[in-house]
């Protein structure tokens, strides 16, 4: 089992996966901003300040126990999203896995593909045994990537949130080295 101080590349048909820098920062503002994206994330619990983002962001490669990947496009080098693995429990091998795509980045399989790459990271590179994250039950968009990408449903927590005056579910959700290596078996 490796720690998450490894901040690779990871490269795909339309995506690459890179370490984030303080310059990610302005791009990584206008993701955050977007109103899909507040939708299904919420308002940040703080302001974000161009100096709060750029230390954030310039200091993600130095953190041993998570891995935050800037999503970019392959062809153009636009910086679409992130995708992050946190809350690393290395006696149990897992940890949660989240992601937030932007305008630029959606519908062109760029956060399905970006998904798939940091779970494949995660098993077979760092030898997770599980990884799991909570979406939004009325966010069909993201519960069809993650379903695609081999995450299966194990639970519904329901009404455990209120969003604009109304009670959201969290649907949680999980996937084990064994599911990710058949799917990758049958793949080939």
């Amino acid at each position: 089992m490796s720690d998450f101080s490894v901040k690779p590349v990871l490269t795909g048909d339309k995506a690459v996966l890179r370490p984030f820098t303080e310059a990610d920062a302005e791009g990584m503002a206008e993701i955050i901003e977007d109103p899909e994206v507040l939708r299904f994330t919420g308002p940040p619990a703080a302001e974000l300040t161009p100096e709060r983002l750029r230390s954030w962001y310039g200091s993600r490669s130095e953190q041993p126990d998570r891995l935050d990947l800037a999503v970019t496009d392959r062809v153009t080098g636009e910086l679409v999203g992130e995708v992050v693995l946190y809350e690393w429990d290395a006696h149990a091998r897992s940890c949660t896995f989240r992601t937030l795509i932007g305008p630029g980045g959606r519908g062109r399989g760029l956060g399905t593909e970006a998904t798939r790459l940091v779970v494949g990271y995660g098993f077979e590179q760092l030898g997770l045994h599980r990884i799991e994250l909570e979406s939004y039950g009325h966010n069909p968009r993201a519960l069809r990537v993650y379903e695609k990408v081999g995450f299966v449903v194990e639970g519904v927590r329901r009404e455990a949130d209120l969003r604009d005056g109304e009670w959201v579910d969290w649907v949680v959700m999980g996937i084990l080295d064994r599911d990710w290596a058949a799917l990758s078996s049958t793949a080939r």
